[in-house]
C-alpha cells in the first residue's frame, strides 16, 4: 500500500535513487527547492510503507491568456515500483491541480527515444504539439499536450506542423 501526500523538503534527501536513472533529466537541488517553494500544490511523492520514495512529480502554471497551463517539470518512478500505475496518479493529480487554477492545457517535454513515456501519455490523451530540436544535449524532445475543460474548442491541441530550436539553457 503506497501513500501519496505533498512534497516535503525532507523528501529531498530521499529521491537521489529515482533521479539516477538515465531517462530521467536532473536538476540542481536549487532548482527543485525553487519548484517546491513557488508552486508546493503541484509537488507530490508515493511513500512505501517502509517510508522509501516510490516516485514522485513536480509541476507548475505558467503562461498569460490562452498559454495559461499546467507543465510537468519532473516525473519519476523508482526501478523497483514501475508498472503499477503510479504515474499514471501523479499525471491525473497534476491535471486536476491544473483544472482548479483554470488553466487550458498542461504540457511536458519528453525525450522522442522515450517510448513507454509517450505511449502512456498518449493513453492519457496526450498528443505531440510539436517536436523541440535539441532540447535536451544530445536529443530532441516532443512537447506533448492535453487540453483541459476550460480549452473547450481544444485548441491547444493543434499540433505545429514544423520543429523548433530549442534555446540555450
Amino acid at each position: 500500500m503506497s501513500t501519496f501526500r505533498p512534497f516535503t523538503c525532507n523528501d529531498f534527501f530521499k529521491f537521489n535513487k529515482i533521479n539516477l536513472d538515465l531517462l530521467m533529466e536532473t536538476y540542481i537541488m536549487l532548482h527543485y527547492i525553487r519548484q517546491l517553494a513557488r508552486w508546493p500544490e503541484y509537488c507530490q511523492v508515493a511513500e512505501a510503507p517502509n517510508g522509501e520514495i516510490m516516485g514522485y512529480i513536480m509541476g507548475k502554471a505558467v503562461g498569460e491568456g490562452e498559454n495559461w497551463h499546467g507543465h510537468v517539470s519532473a516525473l519519476a518512478v523508482s526501478p523497483d515500483y514501475r508498472r503499477l500505475g503510479l504515474a499514471t496518479t501523479f499525471m491525473y493529480f497534476l491535471e486536476d491541480v491544473s483544472e482548479e487554477k483554470r488553466c487550458y492545457f498542461v504540457d511536458l517535454f519528453v525525450r522522442v527515444s522515450n517510448e513507454v513515456a509517450i505511449g502512456m501519455y498518449t493513453k492519457l490523451g496526450y498528443i505531440v504539439y510539436r517536436t523541440v530540436l535539441k532540447y535536451y544535449a544530445d536529443e530532441d524532445a516532443y512537447d506533448m499536450r492535453k487540453a483541459c475543460s476550460r480549452d473547450v474548442r481544444r485548441k491547444s491541441m493543434i499540433p505545429v506542423k514544423h520543429p523548433f530550436q530549442a534555446k540555450t539553457k
